[in-house]
């Protein structure tokens, strides 16, 4: 059977919905990811993307519907271990590690999901972590302590930290934020070839800028106001009257070789 022909979905959301002290963060929405596919999640700030994801993670508590990963229910299993299938890179595990910690032991503390993993390294794990410094292109960093780790070696290392315990989904939180132009295209790049692996994970991008929708992912969640504006396959729901809506201004949306640049029509010149 195909992985696309597998009958249950990699991620399923239903009519969730996150309300805080009246205010209503995420309000009914449904959305579900397919083996095979990969997602971006675009919005503009505020918009509920970061909710979504800790609600995915299970690090905030829906006020009412369901979130389904992998055929497991969140509020139906150990949340600790079904977290281990989800690899996540973000700002918020990036500014966790600690400033001696090696590259390897940062790649190896991942088949534990654990932040500051203080025990030995097995041997078997240690070498996996070498492997997937090498497919990562970081192998020349085994030994290097994270202070001294640039923000794109670092992403690069917190994926292979992701990789280490074989998810069936990488979720990656704004992974170009703080990088230099160059940085970031060849991060993409690595995203690119990345997703085009046999036995590569579901990927799900966050991002506010339509320039790192890479070719590979192939649909995309556009949220406004905590609810769904559209979702999709990307060539169906990328389109200027959606963005121009998203980011509530007029936008050009001009595509090249699968890849998209925006630009703002009628911006207002702001003095400051």
């Amino acid at each position: 059977m195909s992985a696309r022909a597998s009958p249950s979905p990699v991620l399923e959301v239903s009519n969730l919905r996150v309300q805080r002290s009246g205010a209503v963060i995420l309000d009914d929405l449904n959305w579900k990811i397919r083996h095979g596919d990969h997602w971006v999640i675009l919005g503009a700030n505020g918009s509920g993307k970061t909710s979504l994801l800790s609600a995915l993670t299970g690090y905030l508590m829906p006020t009412a519907g369901a979130i389904g990963v992998l055929n497991r229910r969140y509020g139906h299993a150990d949340w600790r271990e079904l977290r281990k299938e989800i690899g996540l890179v973000s700002s918020s595990v990036r500014q966790l590690m600690a400033d001696s910690e090696p590259a390897l032991q940062t790649v190896a503390s991942g088949k534990y999901a654990m932040i500051d993993f203080w025990g030995p390294v097995k041997a078997e794990d240690r070498a996996r972590a070498r492997r997937l410094l090498r497919q990562i292109g970081c192998q020349q960093l085994a030994d290097r302590p994270w202070l001294y780790l640039s923000q794109g070696e670092r992403q690069r290392v917190l994926i292979g930290r992701a990789l280490m315990a074989r998810p069936r989904l990488l979720i990656l939180d704004e992974p170009c934020a703080g990088l230099d132009p160059a940085a970031r295209e060849h991060f993409l790049q690595f995203l690119q070839n990345l997703g085009g692996q046999r036995r590569a994970p579901t990927m799900v991008l966050v991002t506010h800028h339509v320039e790192e929708i890479m070719p590979v992912f192939s649909h995309v969640l556009a949220l406004k106001s905590g609810k769904v504006l559209a979702s999709g396959e990307k060539r169906e729901v990328l389109t200027e009257p959606m963005l121009s809506n998203a980011f509530d201004v007029p936008v050009k949306l001009r595509c090249d070789a699968e890849r998209y640049t925006l630009d703002v029509t009628n911006s207002v010149r702001r003095v400051i």
